[in-house]
Formats: C-alpha cells, sequence, structure tokens
C-alpha cells in the first residue's frame, strides 16, 4: 500500500482536551493542503498525541510507538505530541529511536512546520531513511489564539471549545500544571467567536472545556457569566462543560445550571477520596463533609440534575480506615456515575516523595470494591 507524502494519520491518547487539541493540530495541516487519513499504512506522517496523567496511558503510547521499527518507520516521519513530550523531552528519542520529533502542548502550532522541515531533510538525503537529527519544541508558553479559530472539528453536530489551557491547583499527585503548565484563560470575546463560528458551520452542541473550567475569570467575566453569554446563543440546542473543582464550585453556579434552558443539567466533580487526612495530603483544598454539603446543595438547586465523579484509590499511605471512609462516602453520595483510578506515582508532583506503600494487589482489590459499589448504584438509577 503506497503512502502518500501529504497524509497525516493522529492518534489520540488521553481525555476530552487531547481530543480538541487533536483537533486543532489537523485544522492546522489542513490548512497547509494537508490530508487526513484513517489508515496509519497510507500517511507518511505519524503523530500521536500523549497523556501522562496515569502510567497506564503511557504504557500505551510506547506499546504503539514501539510497533514502527525498520524500515516501518524509515519512511515515516514519526511525531510523539503533546503531554508525554513535556514530561520527557529529549529522553522520548532515547526510549523510542524511531521518533522524529517531539512538541509539548504550548507548542503544537510549530508542528506543520517542524513536519516540513523534516520533509525537506528526507528528500534531501540520499536514502529515504530520516536524517539522524531529532527535532523536540517543549519551551512554549501560551498558544497562540488563532490556532483555535480554523474551524475543524470532527463531529459535526458537536464542537468541544477550550475555555482555559493549564492548572495552577497542583494537586500533589497531579502532572498536568507541570506538562500543561499553569491556569490561562482564554479571552471571553476569543470563546464566543469560536462558538459562534462552530455554530455557522452546522455544529448545534457545545462542551466547554478545562482542567478546572469554573476557575475562570477574565475581564470582568467569570465561569457563570461566561455560561450566560453561551447561553444567549439561539442556534444552540445545548452546551455542557468539563471538569469542575469542588474548592470553586458553589449556590451561584448551581442556580445557572438550573436556570439556564440550554445548559446541561450535568455536574463533573472529582472527590478522590472520602479521607480527610488524604485530602489533606493530595491539596485538594476541600474536606469531606464540605463535599458532602457541596453535592447536597447541587441536587437541591439542580431538579434531576446528574452527578459524576473521580476516585484514586491506593494513594500513598492510604490505610483500610482511609479506604472505608472513601467506601462511605461514595454510598452516601449515590453518584450516577464514577470513574475510579488506581494511584501511580507521577515525576515532578509532590506525591512521589510519598512512599508508594499500597500494594498493587491491595490497589486491585479496593478498585474492585469501589467499582461494584458504583455499578450497583449505577443500576438503579438506569432503571
Amino acid at each position: 500500500m503506497k503512502e502518500d507524502k501529504k497524509k497525516v494519520f493522529i492518534k489520540n491518547f488521553g481525555c476530552q482536551m487531547n481530543v480538541r487539541d487533536s483537533e486543532v493540530i489537523c485544522g492546522l495541516f489542513k490548512k497547509e493542503g494537508y490530508k487526513l487519513t484513517d489508515d496509519p499504512k497510507k500517511a507518511a506522517i505519524i503523530l500521536f498525541n500523549t497523556c501522562s496523567v496515569r502510567e497506564h496511558a503511557e504504557d500505551k503510547v510506547w506499546s504503539e510507538a514501539g510497533r514502527y521499527k525498520g524500515s516501518q518507520a524509515s519512511k515515516k516521519i514519526i511525531g510523539l505530541i503533546g503531554c508525554m513530550a513535556q514530561n520527557y523531552k529529549e529522553k522520548i528519542f532515547q526510549r523510542c529511536p524511531q521518533v522524529n520529533f517531539a512538541v509539548g502542548p504550548s507548542n503544537i502550532h510549530k508542528i506543520p512546520l517542524i513536519v516540513k522541515r523534516l520533509s525537506k531533510a528526507q528528500d534531501a538525503a540520499k536514502s529515504r531513511d530520516l536524517i539522524k537529527s531529532r527535532i523536540h519544541e517543549t519551551n512554549g508558553s501560551i498558544r497562540p489564539e488563532e490556532i483555535y479559530q480554523n474551524g475543524f472539528y470532527q463531529d459535526k453536530e458537536h464542537a468541544y471549545v477550550v475555555i482555559s489551557e493549564g492548572c495552577s491547583n497542583f494537586c500533589s499527585y497531579c502532572i498536568v500544571p507541570h506538562v500543561r503548565g499553569r491556569l490561562h484563560n482564554r479571552k471571553h470575546r476569543d470563546i464566543i467567536k469560536e462558538i459562534k463560528l462552530a455554530l455557522e458551520r452546522g455544529i448545534k452542541r457545545i462542551t466547554l472545556l478545562g482542567q478546572n473550567v469554573n476557575a475562570y475569570r477574565s475581564k470582568g467575566v467569570d465561569f457563570v457569566k461566561l455560561l450566560e453569554l453561551v447561553n444567549d446563543f439561539k442556534d444552540l440546542k445545548g452546551f455542557s462543560f468539563l471538569t469542575s473543582h469542588p474548592k470553586d464550585a458553589d449556590r451561584r453556579l448551581f442556580q445557572a445550571m438550573q436556570g439556564l434552558e440550554r445548559l446541561k443539567k450535568y455536574l463533573h466533580l472529582p472527590v478522590q477520596s472520602g479521607s480527610d487526612r488524604i485530602l489533606k495530603l493530595m491539596k485538594r483544598g476541600y474536606s469531606r463533609i464540605s463535599y458532602l454539603n457541596l453535592i447536597d446543595s447541587y441536587r437541591k438547586i439542580v431538579k434531576n440534575g446528574v452527578l459524576t465523579t473521580d476516585v484514586i484509590v491506593g494513594f500513598p499511605t492510604e490505610t483500610e480506615e482511609d479506604f472505608q471512609q472513601t467506601h462511605n462516602l461514595i454510598r452516601q453520595a449515590e453518584f450516577d456515575a464514577a470513574y475510579i483510578f488506581k494511584y501511580s506515582a507521577r515525576p515532578h508532583t509532590q506525591a512521589i516523595q510519598y512512599p508508594d506503600d499500597v500494594s498493587r494487589q491491595e490497589k486491585e482489590r479496593r478498585h474492585k470494591i469501589i467499582l461494584d459499589l458504583q455499578k450497583d448504584f449505577s443500576r438503579r438509577v438506569k432503571k
């Protein structure tokens, strides 16, 4: 099967933020005359858009990239982009010598130019093998605003719209501030402009994205005010947002969710643990009782509102008593759905200094117990 030197294949790993980043990158390539393909065998350019939030996500990338070796890789330009590029930088080339370039989240606007440089080097080489030099771009800070305005969306009816990049919470287990940078809020006028462009292209539904959306502030416009501005679009059938942080959620947000007719009555509010001791070690900024009071307020204000959460089991020093407090909180909260994760140490984070003293077997056990409990609640909701 002959490859096309202008065809790009991109595989996405990670959350909705990565999905939108991949769309942005695809839009940049299309603007430069490249074509997109779902078949890596037909593509001359292979991109892996990566996630470093959990070790398991990184392992998938290493495995996938490892498939391109020898002659299979020699004729292709392979890029590892996103959080892993920022996390490992030049070390990527030691682990995966077949990778030609690595680009961090804040530098994604440079990818088409990097590919052009590598393509010229490939054409100039006596053989079709790429030259040995490698390119890495991980020193960016804030993305150019115009990359969000290219109008490319994979889904013809739904669009992800980034309202903020990075995070300044520095939860002790979380690598996001270290690979995506500190919180940067886009100007509300630029967000509204992007939504208007999406609607003109036939988009009917929007999801606002940020690592901590309800921390949004831009020239007198906070998150609730932004929701009100988005709700004013008459052609919009519905919109939602991801993800909220409990320390920044309040009754005013819930009242807006109840009152804005186009806003979906759905809140994802990660609790992570039901133990005050573990929450303090995690640097989450709230207590067990304040979280329970918050979701009680949400349910009283937002009629028939859906509530989901994230939970981490096996955090360093988590005792059986700590775990039981988490178990009891899940039982008490009765979430509509929950995403349960086993703790894995992440580089650069404060928690990596703690002893990872909960065994893998114990993490598996606790994970299964919480998962089974939540499955029971989820089945009840569906009935």
